[in-house]
């Protein structure tokens, strides 16, 4: 398969309460041509996925309204476009959406550790569409098994059209999916809900990066403020 037939066929997908960024047009945020523009996004970063060889996938849980949604790039918000670009071997990516540039927690730390990485990897998530509450298209919940069932051809392909050597379940929910379907994987902390800094320690630990001189990061102080007081 071709990253453009894989992107068609990720195009086609339906299911209810899920948008498809690929195919789907949000009438709040999205420019007319949104869709289109996503899908080469995603093409791109496949063809420079194979180009590159890349050799490792990080594959979360499922997209974010503020992130992949938005953008047509797994793990990647608006704020982190040309970062992926610049990654990827200085592809062009586009915005999809109008008025402000909207960022997402995950995506920062995500590309905090990409940044001092400095290798190609290919973003991806286990349940590759956005997942939300029934007539509530701007909320997120987490996809059901029957959803995973659905789209897991799609994973395969993915896998199949790249071939890497590891793959990196980035969260507890990601790795126990990926194992039930017999992918080995090496499993880190996902970065919400206070595990921003074992993320980053796991990934450098992986990569051989040295983390000393990391500065902490902005909302570390306030979550460690806050646990503190909790268990006072």
């Amino acid at each position: 398969m071709t990253p453009r037939e894989f992107v068609t066929a990720l195009s086609e997908a339906r299911l209810p309460s899920v948008f498809n960024p690929w195919s789907d047009v949000c009438p709040v945020h999205d420019r007319e041509d949104a869709a289109a523009r996503r899908r080469t996004n995603l093409e791109r970063m496949l063809d420079a996925a194979l180009e590159t060889r890349v050799e490792t996938i990080w594959i979360a849980r499922d997209l974010g309204y503020r992130g992949g949604r938005r953008t047509g790039v797994p793990l990647t918000d608006e704020v982190h476009l040309d970062s992926a670009a610049a990654l990827m071997g200085g592809i062009e990516l586009a915005r999809a959406t109008e008025g402000p540039v909207v960022a997402e927690r995950t995506a920062a730390v995500t590309w905090r550790v990409l940044s001092r990485i400095g290798q190609p990897v290919m973003l991806w998530n286990v349940f590759p569409f956005h997942p939300h509450e029934p007539n509530s298209p701007l909320s997120n919940r987490c996809h059901t098994r029957a959803e995973r069932v659905a789209t897991w051809p799609l994973l395969e392909a993915l896998i199949e059209m790249l071939r890497p050597r590891q793959i990196i379940a980035i969260g507890r929910d990601a790795q126990l999916a990926l194992t039930e379907f017999g992918l080995p994987t090496e499993g880190v902390r996902h970065p919400s809900y206070g595990g921003q800094r074992e993320f980053i320690d796991s990934m450098f630990g992986l990569y051989g990066v040295s983390g000393e001189d990391e500065p902490k990061l902005p909302f570390e102080n306030a979550y460690t403020a806050a646990k503190t007081s909790a268990f006072a």
